[in-house]
């Protein structure tokens, strides 16, 4: 491929190609539920039709990797190697391949294609970004929101904060009089210009009403050549538009409030993911003492937002929402509503701003802190964006081998601030800070099995050895260091991909599980697995398209979330920040909801101060029909291995028998968009 300036030596992959890939959550009939989220998300179609193997994923991924650092070299004439590029790469090759450490899912499914590479565009491989609707100016109001519609369309989840009603925009009532055409261009670039026209329309006076031409845009089905899948058709746009003219219409001389942006933010969100092939994921952040913004999940304040049903859908589901607050601040006004359904999430704003981790002395180094993404683990300006990469503790042997690991995934993410996006005002940031986060994966299995004091060796010496490397590198490469280094995401399905628990989190399924996926009922994989005697059901939430196939696994895991207390899960999230995030930690509380929420206000109070963000999650103990993780014990589990069989994947490799999905924005599955939502939206 031209585009890629540096290739591995054949004679080096070779041998990979007979090697078995490393694949986690290995099932009862002996075949990988990793394997099975590789190919459905992660392994690309190549030129013959076939797809990607693990081997040849990771070569993509590895080759992008260092023909961006010789890309660099080359054209800022700095000292490039080629023998010594070579030997660093192919280390990294095999580590990767060992899924030591891996890219975050937008990397792995990104890195070394055209759209990046020959594009020279690093937004396919940003798991997220923020935007200040603060930024609202009277030349440019809209400006928040497109920033919003443009980055969502390309996968990555966006935080955006309310706080464009501090401002007082008056709504004006376009002018009947007078109608401007817009014949919508079929690219993200006219659909995003169209979301500009319509908000202008009514938050600058003297506009015209904006009448929209539809025709240019391609048929619901067809194909998206550039980025996969297939295109929504226009009835989303139309939704979208549609929406705003009944949030803003006949409302002449108002103020914008917080609950409008709200609505307009998420409507987009919904307009996103309504084609089924993208994803997106957001974050709101507004203020505790707006009774309106914590009830915007409320369905007997907001019945509309909060609709399920299909010919009205509702868009409050599109966000996570979050408060700001400050250490010693009273909570009580948002602590009923964390107890009924885990929201809003509680950011505080002055520990984020003045501190690292938690351990170091306050650095001030994000003074300029706007907002947090979706997943809550980036503390970022508005117009930021963030760059990942996960590191995988149960597959590192020892600290020795932990220092390698360090090593290739710090130069994954800080060789990514080497492309630019495609929007100034973020290369700006994005260049002067060179934020990265190293992430974490397993670390409550880690806990569980090695104990905390292991644990925290492991990230205290670990966070030293990155910054050392940062210094090491930023000199090589002439840029500067990195403001903040290390996180705690979630890791969502690279965490299946590996057979790991995710983030700093207890995983759902314990020792002996159940895991129920949903598949298109004419995805190839059904059949397979059907005869191969696993269970199989028709979807209850769409049962028209969908099915449910049951995959019995035995982990590695000593204990499931719902054997850990509120307060465990909260203090592992406290170390977590403590002695590896110089970012912030993701962490959703899981509590028994019968049990377990009056101890909510006590957890904010015990680590007022501890945290930059928390958010709770009630468990319940409502069974409901296929659930994702259903606990089964042992002898379960050796009856489902007489009945089940392993499954010949080759057909799924060998043929083009359905693309890969990527990865949202967002990689928590608090995040993910219900599918019967997302058919209703784009019906």
């Amino acid at each position: 491929m031209s585009y890629l300036s540096f290739k591995l030596a054949d004679s080096f992959v070779e041998p990979y190609k007979e090697k078995v890939a490393p694949f986690g959550f290995r099932d009862a009939g002996g075949n990988s539920l990793g394997e099975i989220t590789f190919i459905r998300t992660y392994s690309r179609t190549k030129e013959d039709d076939s797809k990607e193997r693990w081997w040849e994923t990771c070569r993509r991924v590895i080759e992008g990797m260092y023909s961006i650092q010789k890309d660099w070299a080359k054209e800022n004439v700095l000292p490039w190697n080629d023998h010594k590029a070579q030997k660093s790469a192919q280390e990294a090759y095999d580590l990767l391949f060992e899924m030591k450490w891996t890219p975050p899912g937008r990397g792995l499914f990104s890195m070394g294609t055209f759209v990046v590479n020959g594009r020279r565009d690093s937004t396919p491989l940003q798991n997220c970004a923020f935007i200040s609707t603060y930024d609202m100016t009277k030349n440019d109001p809209s400006n928040p929101f497109t920033f919003l519609m443009n980055v969502s369309m390309l996968g990555v989840g966006v935080g955006y904060d309310t706080r464009g009603a501090e401002k007082e925009f008056v709504i004006y009532e376009p002018d009947v009089e007078t109608k401007e055409l817009y014949l919508i261009p079929d690219s993200r670039e006219g659909w995003v210009e169209s979301l500009k026209l319509k908000l202008e329309s009514y938050l600058m006076p003297h506009r015209s009403v904006i009448e929209f031409d539809y025709s240019l845009i391609r048929p619901k089905g067809a194909p998206i050549v550039t980025f996969g899948g297939t295109a929504p058709g226009p009835k989303p746009l139309m939704r979208l538009h549609d929406m705003i003219d009944r949030i803003l219409g006949n409302r002449s001389g108002e103020i914008l409030s917080d609950v409008d942006i709200a609505d307009i933010a998420n409507l987009i969100g919904d307009c996103v993911v309504s084609g089924n092939v993208r994803r997106s994921a957001l974050l709101a952040y507004g203020r505790k003492e707006s009774k309106n913004f914590l009830n915007l999940k409320n369905a007997e304040v907001f019945p509309e937002r909060n609709s399920y049903d299909s010919a009205n859908p509702g868009w409050a589901y599109m966000s996570n929402n979050s408060i700001r607050a400050f250490v010693g601040d009273d909570l009580s006004s948002v602590i009923p509503g964390i107890a009924l359904n885990g929201e809003p999430g509680v950011i505080w704003e002055d520990v984020t701003k003045a501190y690292g981790r938690l351990i170091d002395p306050p650095d001030y180094k994000d003074h300029r802190f706007a907002g947090f993404n979706p997943c809550v683990e980036q503390p970022l300006e508005s117009g930021e964006m963030c760059t990942l990469v996960d590191i995988h503790l149960s597959k590192i042997s020892d600290a020795t081998e932990l220092k390698r690991v360090l090593k290739y995934a710090y130069l994954y993410a800080k060789t990514v601030t080497l492309l630019p996006t495609g929007i100034p005002r973020t290369n700006a940031i994005m260049q002067r800070n060179r934020r990265i986060g190293i992430s974490m994966s397993g670390i409550a299995n880690f806990a569980d099995n090695n104990g905390r004091a292991m644990l925290r060796t492991w990230m205290d010496e670990g966070y030293g050895i990155v910054k050392n490397y940062d210094e090491i590198y930023s000199e090589w490469l002439c840029v500067r260091e990195s403001i903040k280094v290390t996180t705690v995401k979630p890791t969502g399905t690279t965490s299946l991909l590996v057979g790991e628990s995710p983030g700093v989190h207890w995983s759902p399924g314990g020792s002996y599980f159940n895991r129920a996926v949903i598949f298109d009922k004419d995805h190839p994989i059904v059949p397979l697995f059907q005869e191969a005697g696993y269970t199989v059901e028709t979807s209850v939430t769409s049962p028209d398209s969908s099915v449910v196939i049951y995959f019995p696994i035995h982990s590695d895991a000593l204990r499931s979330e719902k054997d850990v207390t509120i307060f465990e899960k909260a203090s592992l999230a406290v170390e977590a920040q403590r002695w590896w995030s110089d970012n912030g930690v993701s962490v959703t509380v899981s509590f028994d909801a019968e049990t377990e929420a009056d101890h909510v206000a006590t957890i904010l109070s015990m680590h007022d101060g501890q945290l930059k963000a928390i958010s709770f999650l009630p468990m319940g103990n409502k069974v409901y029909p296929q659930q994702p993780y259903t606990n089964i014990n042992s002898i379960e589990y050796t009856n489902a291995k007489n009945q089940v069989s392993t499954v010949d994947m080759n057909i799924l490799y060998d043929e083009k028998v359905v693309d890969a999905s990527g990865e949202r924005g967002c990689t928590n599955d608090v995040c993910e968009v219900p599918k019967a939502l997302l058919e209703a939206s784009a019906t």
